[in-house]
């Protein structure tokens, strides 16, 4: 049956522009943090930054500003439609790519950066509504898993693409980069993208469901116990992502060739995910997440000591080869931590992910800031983060589980 369209309707997006459209839209977050990676010590110098680990804020406010805006765009796109909510995501994105852009103080790069990760969220939550507006079941998990692909496939290529335009245009031209992929995707967005979300199904806003969401969530043993384990693994990752390159440019002097070394252990993460998805279907993901957080703990004890024997500086070989496994096992669990914490709160699933997602990217982002500022030259910190933070991890999992 033909169905001719109305004046200014938009016609819906064929499968693979909606799939390509969503990937890049959700890919912002990804580019925004591994992108700036090996440019932060020049950042660092031209903003006088005194102290190199005080350019690792340049990812943490990000990652505040994200936290923040995570609890934001669920409710607005619920009551004002899914496209104003991604306008308004893109407007502060955009903002803060400019403020960084023209910065020249740190303060003001921070600012900039927490408008971007405030931003960057709205694409990110919303594009998953939109997506659950369209599609469900199994052409719903179709869908997800082709955008999760080219989730995964970015950060492997990102801080090679930093690396390149910091070679050849300076530091700012990484955030102009940011700036043409904000405005094609916006403009792509609102002259393809139809609303998703009819007049007569949104609801108005209020704060109320949120904070009543809130209470249920701190209530329920099983979702906080889950969402306080994901905060605290992704914690360590953070405390990876904010040392990474003083780890491998400075204390191991890679240059540029750090980009290929975050590839590789970008590689694992990514190829933990791919395995994930048969893993569950022979084993509990409660037993997975378990067997991940003890190999990560065995990991950790065995290369601490066998850092701290090195005084700190163990071979970069054998710093790769933990990395790799420990990223495996981290690729398990984040791919098994948010659906344990989610499990319970079916009636209350939109605004209980925005919260759950929110509340763990707190934990993670005071966890990885502490590791990250506790950089002093080796790989102890790191390491030692690692095993503490894996240690409460598996806590919080058996409290959970009680």
């Amino acid at each position: 049956m033909i169905r001719f369209l109305k004046k200014g309707e938009i016609p819906e997006l064929g499968i693979a522009e909606f799939i390509s459209l969503t990937a890049m839209m959700m890919s912002l977050v990804a580019l925004s943090i591994d992108t700036m990676l090996p440019a932060l010590p020049e950042i660092g110098r031209d903003l006088g930054a005194i102290d190199n680990n005080r350019s690792q804020l340049i990812i943490s406010l990000f990652f505040f500003g994200m936290a923040s805006g995570q609890l934001l765009y669920g409710p607005v796109s619920d009551n004002t439609g899914r496209k104003p909510a991604i306008y308004l995501g893109y407007g502060l994105f955009i903002t803060g790519c400019l403020l960084s852009l023209f910065a020249t103080t740190l303060p003001v790069m921070l600012a900039g950066r927490f408008l971007q990760g405030f931003g960057t969220a709205g694409p990110r939550i919303v594009s998953i509504a939109i997506v659950r507006d369209r599609y469900e079941g199994s052409a719903m998990a179709r869908v997800m898993s082709f955008v999760m692909t080219v989730f995964i496939i970015v950060p492997i290529i990102a801080p090679a693409l930093g690396q390149g335009m910091l070679l050849l245009a300076g530091w700012r031209s990484i955030f102009a980069s940011f700036l043409f992929l904000a405005l094609l995707t916006l403009v792509w967005f609102a002259l393809r993208q139809p609303e998703t979300l009819s007049k007569e199904k949104r609801v108005p806003f209020s704060f109320k469901p949120i904070i009543g969401t809130v209470m249920i969530i701190f209530g329920n043993r099983h979702a906080i116990g889950y969402t306080v384990t994901a905060g605290l693994v992704n914690g360590f990752f953070l405390g990876y992502l904010n040392s990474a390159q003083q780890i491998f440019q400075e204390e191991y002097a890679l240059g540029t060739a750090f980009p290929l070394y975050f590839a590789v252990l970008a590689l694992s993460i990514g190829g933990a995910s791919l395995c994930n998805a048969r893993f569950v279907l022979r084993h509990t993901m409660q037993s997975l997440s378990k067997r991940a957080l003890l190999s990560i703990i065995a990991l950790a004890t065995g290369f601490f000591l066998f850092a701290f024997w090195c005084h700190g500086d163990p071979p970069l070989w054998t710093l790769m080869v933990y990395l790799f496994a420990t990223f495996f096992a981290t690729g398990i669990l984040f791919g098994n931590l948010n659906a344990l914490a989610m499990e319970s709160l079916g009636k209350i699933a939109g605004i209980g992910a925005g919260i759950v997602g929110s509340l763990s990217t707190f934990i993670s982002l005071i966890a990885g800031t502490v590791i990250g500022q506790s950089y002093n030259g080796t790989v102890l910190p790191l390491t030692a983060g690692f095993f503490m933070l894996s240690l409460a991890s598996l806590a919080a999992m058996r409290w959970a589980e009680k």
